[in-house]
């Protein structure tokens, strides 16, 4: 059996996650899922940022009590990354995530510009646009439109300040595995294949940008031989 604690992106919640952990949890594994980091849910004016964010997870890894493989997927890579250094993590796994150095924000892979897909509001949040076909193709493409845009629904506000936050993670003292999801419209594969240099290894998904969507199967699999 292996510890996870498994870290959703922006937009979304701990539900992103629920097949996956379900397969992983009937072979035996002890998973834990963050249910809705800080910066991320329905009230803008409640919203934290990533070190928030990386607090949650901070105690949510500390609470397991044993080592445990931390998987970040998409934004919560800038999260993980926050935990370089943190003694309970035993391998950390990037899934088509943002793996910034020291210093380096979001903001900062996006240079400086949003996609079409992501839409910013005075309230100092961003979102997922409403038209469903544009988000479907960026983030779900290899999903069905009906359960696509059942999901695409859920996606609430993400703060500003969590995306133009600078990453201040630690040299890492654990292994690291990066999974490229090779027809990814959010993160295109090739920034993926440029972060994954510093990863001790990378494997690969022939899906989009919600592999847990598209083939949880297989990205459990995946997951349960990086412990």
């Amino acid at each position: 059996m292996t510890n996870y604690v498994l870290v959703h992106g922006g937009f979304v919640g701990g539900w992103y996650w629920q097949e996956v952990a379900d397969l992983m949890r009937s072979h035996g594994h002890r998973v834990e899922v963050i249910e809705q980091l800080p910066s991320a849910g329905p009230e803008p004016a409640a919203l934290g940022d990533l070190a928030a964010d990386a607090d949650l997870v901070r105690s949510v890894v500390a609470a397991v009590g044993e080592p445990v493989v931390l998987v970040g997927h998409s934004y919560g890579g800038m999260v993980v990354t926050e935990l370089a250094d943190d003694p309970a993590v035993a391998h950390v796994v990037y899934l088509s995530a943002f793996w910034p150095q020291r210093g380096q924000s979001v903001d900062d892979f996006l240079g400086g510009q949003l996609p079409d897909w992501i839409v910013p509001h005075p309230d100092g949040t961003v979102t997922v646009t409403e038209d469903l076909d544009v988000a479907r193709k960026a983030l779900c493409a290899d999903i069905d439109a009906t359960t696509a845009a059942a999901n695409l629904r859920r996606f609430v506000p993400q703060s500003v300040s969590s995306l133009q936050a600078a990453s201040t993670g630690p040299e890492r003292t654990h292994p690291a595995t990066y999974i490229i999801c090779e027809q990814d419209n959010a993160i295109p594969p090739a920034a993926q294949e440029q972060m994954s240099s510093g990863a001790d290894h990378v494997e690969r998904l022939d899906s989009s940008h919600q592999a847990m969507g598209s083939m949880p199967a297989s990205l459990a699999a995946l997951l349960e031989r990086t412990s």
